[in-house]
């Protein structure tokens, strides 16, 4: 029994010494290492991933200026070409309206000038009747002289 009770001993001994908190050597060369290992792992790992990591915000940023600067010219252009689609507008209506009046002013002249022509055709074609008129009647004067002749004619001769 003494064998078990010395056993018991010894690992209740060594229970006792090597909890969580020893202050012993090995906390400080556990303090080294894990600085050792943050540094090491700050040159390898987290330097070169945090430089990939900046480089990537740059260029993110360097894209949105550039696309935020190409937003606003193209905004620009949009507005320069709508202002002169509505130049181009108006000038065409302008146009469209001037060409109306003057065919509008073209087509009275030419009604006018129909018009005239007409007056002037039917002044002459009444002249013309006129004429005929007169030839006419003196054709029937001279043809009812004879006729009367005739008659007469034949009255005192018969």
């Amino acid at each position: 029994m003494m064998d078990f009770s010395f056993l018991l001993f010894q690992v209740l001994s060594e229970g006792t010494e090597g909890g969580l908190f020893d202050f012993n050597a090995t906390l400080p060369l556990m303090a080294l290492q894990f600085f050792a290992l943050t540094i090491a792992l700050n040159f390898i790992f987290y330097k070169p991933v945090s430089n990939i990591l900046d480089e990537r915000d740059e260029y993110i940023r360097n894209s949105l200026t550039t696309a935020s600067a190409s937003l606003v010219r193209a905004d620009e252009l949009t507005k320069q070409y709508e202002h002169q689609l509505a130049e181009s507008r108006k000038k065409a209506q302008d146009i469209i309206k001037v060409a109306q009046e003057e065919a509008q002013e073209m087509v009275s002249v030419k009604i006018k000038e129909a018009q005239l022509d007409a007056e002037k055709l039917i002044s002459e074609a009444y002249d013309q009747l006129s004429v005929q008129k007169e030839r006419a009647l003196k054709t029937l004067e001279t043809q009812v002289d004879t006729l009367s002749d005739m008659i007469k004619l034949k009255l005192l001769n018969d």
